[in-house]
């Protein structure tokens, strides 16, 4: 037997359950894409600003790359922090409301980093059902006790840190938007439950980054809970166009994190032009605070409209609308027939979503049109209307 045979039955198997994933390459990117000299209307994309896109943001990222080159050429604590990187997280730290900004390769790089640096062995971890993979990863490295409450709801989390014991240092994990679902945490809720129980509380803002609160400070600002949560986390790969991640916490939250954080001690400091995007889209948002309520509005017109059309699009009311199908070959189907006919959309399927609710995933950024998004809405009504049910 060959030391690599497990590898072709866990592939067959992975086909067989219609969860195999492969790469798809697109001839470039933004809210329309071309695949096969085609034109495609795009609504798997989490550039919902379309600030991928935008001139000035190009530009900051170039002058940058004039300035400091390709690559930082070390990690943060050899010779890899250059004044951009200080610049950005002073910027970060402004724009957040928080004393400290710390800056990661990548927001899995960040959730993974900031909760092994929080918690251990002994400690305990209270996450919501739904958080993203990279939270849970950071949980199991960190060697924590987790605790799963169910999804959005405070009583249950209150519950949980009212039966653990009382060693060990307490952490509640939430996403502000959650990014399956498109619905949104009860943030100011589980904050004061988080505070009657001595606990931390971390907030990945990453869906909300750059579209809710002041110039797109994300919600943890729109709802000022900035003395109740202690540590969020925000990225630049979503609506900021970019890509990169963040911590954003008090001076010495963020001085243990240099200390101890091994995703920020043992990687390579964030690339000079990723830096000069990141600080591009910031100028926008503040040149133009408008535009995360222009795309909330614009995502609940097309909403309206694919209910209108007959589909269920779940409780939430971001700018993340999912359309449960449930069965993996059937959305997979779905979104197939959706591509030919001009509109992409993605097959959520497990372990990326619960079992049985696999899903399209639609997300409308300022790059669609009224006009664009309601005529995709028709022809995903036609294509999905008889599978896809309420979520």
């Amino acid at each position: 037997m060959h030391a690599e045979d497990w590898i072709v039955e866990r592939l067959r198997g992975l086909r067989e359950d219609d969860l195999y994933r492969s790469t798809t390459t697109y001839a470039d990117a933004g809210g329309h894409v071309n695949a096969d000299g085609r034109k495609l209307l795009n609504l798997a994309s989490n550039d919902y600003l379309n600030l991928a896109q935008h001139p000035d943001v190009i530009a900051a990222a170039k002058r940058h790359l004039d300035q400091w080159g390709t690559g930082s050429t070390a990690s943060r604590l050899v010779t890899g922090t250059l004044p951009c990187h200080q610049q950005l997280e002073e910027r970060l730290a402004t724009h957040k409301s928080y004393a400290r900004a710390v800056l990661f390769g990548s927001g899995y790089m960040a959730n993974v980093g900031v909760i092994t640096t929080l918690v251990g062995r002994g400690d305990h971890v209270f996450a919501d059902r739904l958080v993203h993979a990279s939270l849970i990863e950071g949980v199991l490295a960190s060697r924590a006790t987790l605790h799963r409450f169910q999804h959005n709801d405070p009583d249950h989390l209150a519950a949980l840190l009212s039966e653990k014991s009382d060693q060990g240092r307490c952490l509640v994990v939430t996403e502000s938007v959650f990014s399956m679902d498109g619905d949104l945490a009860p943030l100011a809720a589980l904050g004061e439950i988080a505070v009657k129980n001595d606990a931390m509380l971390l907030v990945d803002d990453a869906h909300a980054t750059g579209v809710y609160g002041p110039q797109g400070a994300g919600r943890v600002a729109e709802e000022n809970l900035q003395g109740i949560v202690n540590i969020t986390i925000g990225t630049f790969s979503k609506g900021l166009g970019g890509y990169g991640g963040f911590a954003a916490c008090s001076e010495s939250m963020a001085e243990l994190m240099i200390n101890r954080s091994r995703s920020f001690i043992y990687t390579t400091a964030p690339a000079p032009a990723a830096v000069g995007a990141a600080m591009g889209a910031l100028d926008v948002l503040q040149e133009h605070p408008e535009y995360g309520q222009d795309l909330l509005a614009r995502a609940a017109r097309f909403r309206q409209t694919l209910e209108q059309q007959g589909l269920e699009t779940g409780a939430g009311t971001s700018h993340i609308i999912p359309l449960l199908i449930g069965d993996s070959a059937a959305t997979l189907a779905v979104a197939r027939e959706l591509h030919d006919q001009g509109v992409l959309v993605v097959a959520f399927r497990p372990p990326t979503v619960p079992e049985g609710s696999a899903r399209l995933r639609l997300a409308p950024t300022l790059a669609h049109s009224d006009e664009e998004l309601a005529q995709a809405a028709e022809k995903i009504a036609a294509v999905a209307g008889s599978r896809a049910h309420a979520a």
